[in-house]
């Protein structure tokens, strides 16, 4: 399993400005109070709250202002009005795109992301057109800089996760979907420093392009994540 795609996003969210930031804050705030809103303000009954308040953290979203988003949730009935819907696609020379969205209007989102796929030389398809080509896992990034990627390596075979690469200056850790919980908790527990860490659509392969050609689908996956109800934008590009 390749980690080159992973890592490009994990670049790019690195490379954010401050209101870039914010409104990756505003996404996920939408995402706890949905969460909250299905589920439940208790992150150990609400399995989708607890992977959110994960995200939010690995986003270095404040403590604070987490415990406050879900508390307003829980007494006000926010997230009423939002509902999770899932696109998929192929961008320019064949990718395979899926995105994920937390819209309050299907119509605006539908139209935006037509939009954004014909501009930028792909096309919307139907649902299931690209989701057989993925599968859901576990993924969690943690900063091995300081660390030793020896020792890093054999904790992910001891947690039991089912993959482990190292880019640069960090790890990418694969785990079963249903494995996903225990994974983060064994690394959380022994101290590492987790940059990122989701349930992501993950691809089977990955799709090869040369550099100009790769720059041209990275213009329409950088379109897709700055829209306001965009929650994850997945792809098969290497």
């Amino acid at each position: 399993m390749s980690g080159h795609s992973k890592w490009n996003n994990i670049k790019r969210k690195k490379e954010k400005t401050d209101s870039q930031r914010a409104k990756i804050f505003t996404k996920i705030g939408r995402e706890l109070s949905v969460a909250v809103k299905e589920g439940g303000a208790d992150p150990n009954v609400n399995s989708k709250l607890r992977d959110c308040i994960a995200k939010a953290k690995s986003n270095n979203v404040p403590n604070d202002n987490i415990d406050r988003i879900i508390k307003r949730a829980a007494s006000s009935g926010e997230g009423n009005e939002y509902e999770n819907i899932t696109y998929e696609g192929y961008g320019p020379f064949g990718t395979a795109i899926i995105v994920e969205t937390l819209t309050d209007n299907r119509n605006r989102t539908a139209g935006n992301l037509r939009h954004y796929f014909s501009k930028y030389g792909g096309n919307l398809g139907s649902t299931g057109c690209v989701s057989f080509m993925f599968e859901p896992k576990g993924v969690i990034v943690i900063d091995i800089e300081d660390s030793d990627a020896l020792a890093a390596e054999e904790d992910a075979i001891e947690s039991g996760a089912v993959d482990f690469i190292t880019e640069e200056d960090c790890a990418v850790i694969y785990s079963e979907k249903d494995d996903y919980e225990n994974v983060y908790n064994f690394f959380k527990d022994k101290n590492y420093k987790i940059i990122s860490s989701e349930i992501e659509m993950v691809p089977n392969t990955y799709v090869s392009l040369a550099a100009e050609e790769n720059s041209k689908v990275n213009v329409l996956l950088e379109i897709l994540e700055e829209d306001e109800d965009v929650k994850n934008v997945w792809h098969n590009l290497k």
